[in-house]
């Protein structure tokens, strides 16, 4: 086994005048590179539950990751959904207890997640060549405040390479960005109609 030697020290308050060092400026602009804004899994490890975790301990696990959206994943690793912040505490939650007559502490994240099927993503050799501003104006028209992307690898397999973030985004660009989510369903476009009547 190869032997290392510990590195040397020195008191940096003694060596001269002592400041910190501050990350430049993050801030991009709609004309740079889409891959300036997109959260890399290739980087940072995705953040993933169970389906068979509780409402509640998705919502805690979120809360401590600091993130909105979760990976749900199945035993063998693959995608079986995404469950968001809006899942948790929207109507969908009040829906599945309804629907499955069982109390709201009693339903699992498999019960109110978006499953596999449902999930759409952009095509991570599309983002490659696309800029902020294209990400910006596709989650727009979408919708969302989430956007995912997936590259194709040589034998077929289709795989989760990152996440736009609208917040992220703005927080980049360092002004705000207005997304006005598109109602998924038709008791959300009632509820909706509802509320500006």
């Amino acid at each position: 086994m190869r032997e290392y030697l510990p590195l040397g020290s020195f008191s940096p308050a003694l060596s001269g005048a002592c400041t910190l060092t501050r990350p430049a400026p993050g801030r991009v602009t709609l004309d740079s590179p889409a891959l300036d804004v997109m959260t890399d899994f290739a980087q940072v490890a995705a953040a993933t539950i169970e389906r068979s975790a509780s409402l509640a301990t998705a919502n805690d696990y979120m809360v401590t990751r600091g993130v909105r959206s979760l990976f749900v994943v199945a035993p063998d690793g693959r995608m079986a959904g995404l469950i968001t912040t809006t899942d948790l505490l929207g109507e969908g939650p009040v829906r599945a207890s309804h629907t499955r007559g069982v109390k709201r502490h009693e339903l699992t994240v498999g019960d109110v997640m978006t499953p596999a099927a449902d999930i759409v993503a952009l095509k991570l050799e599309d983002v490659r060549s696309a800029k902020v501003g294209h990400v910006v104006a596709s989650l727009k028209q979408a919708g969302r405040h989430h956007e995912l992307v997936a590259e194709t690898l040589a034998g077929g397999e289709v795989r989760i390479r990152g996440m736009f973030s609208v917040s992220q985004i703005a927080r980049q660009l360092g002004m705000p960005l207005q997304i006005s989510e598109l109602a998924r369903t038709f008791a959300e476009i009632e509820h909706a109609l509802a509320e500006s009547g």
